[in-house]
């Protein structure tokens, strides 16, 4: 009596030799296609996108958990000046000399430290301007430790932007042989823009521009919040 299970193995046998040799190789093809997808080089996005992405992630952090100022759903009353290039600047950086340790006020009353780390003068329209970097001395955390924080007012405050001031963060990798690029369109708003109970440092008189920066956010157009 013949082997079944001998047989049905001669049959898987038979069936797989007469395969096209391309259908045998399918999966090999797949599996480098795959791969070659996986390390082709990433396309840069443009200066519009680059600038949205930001933007995006800035609004998620602004909503997400139980201390964050606004609540999902308030995105659609956040505001903001188109993305423009000529708001993104080569900045010249010149480390601060002897800095020293000084109280910042806020606008809950609160005081918090900072230190000047150098300053930034930045080109526009065919005039230089200065606005000072600051590290927060209080941000004792591994995570901040090449943090820096730029707190500004312009002409724009109080008419398209918050009354308060405008903020933008930046590392101190950012700072490449003595230049940085200086990208206006990521500034933000305080918390205290949206809510009240939180500690918004007021920019100092020496960060306070007479000409306007349309660039970044604009005022919150939402109902603004109180404890």
């Amino acid at each position: 009596m013949e082997d079944n299970n001998q047989f049905r193995g001669c049959l898987i046998f038979k069936t797989f030799d007469i395969m096209p040799f391309h259908m045998k190789l399918a999966p090999l093809f797949a599996f480098i296609a795959v791969l070659f997808a996986a390390c082709a080089p990433t396309k840069p996005l443009s200066f519009s996108d680059e600038i949205a992405q930001y933007r995006t992630e800035k609004i998620k952090a602004t909503i997400a958990g139980d201390r964050h100022p606004l609540d999902p759903g308030d995105e659609q009353w956040l505001r903001f000046y188109p993305a423009q290039e000529k708001y993104r600047v080569t900045a010249r950086f010149t480390p601060a000399t002897n800095p020293k340790t000084f109280e910042m006020p806020t606008y809950s009353g609160a005081i918090r430290e900072y230190q000047p780390y150098g300053t930034l003068t930045f080109p526009l329209d065919g005039q230089e301007y200065v606005l000072t970097l600051y590290r927060n001395m209080t941000l004792t955390q591994a995570i901040y430790r090449d943090h820096l924080f730029m707190p500004f007012k312009d002409a724009t405050n109080g008419q398209d932007t918050y009354k308060g001031g405008r903020y933008l963060d930046v590392k101190t990798t950012d700072i490449k042989n003595g230049t940085m690029t200086l990208d206006f369109n990521k500034v933000y708003n305080p918390w205290c823009a949206y809510s009240d109970g939180y500690n918004c440092p007021i920019p100092p008189a020496d960060n306070h521009l007479k000409i306007a920066i349309p660039a970044g956010e604009k005022t919150y157009a939402g109902e603004r919040k109180s404890e």
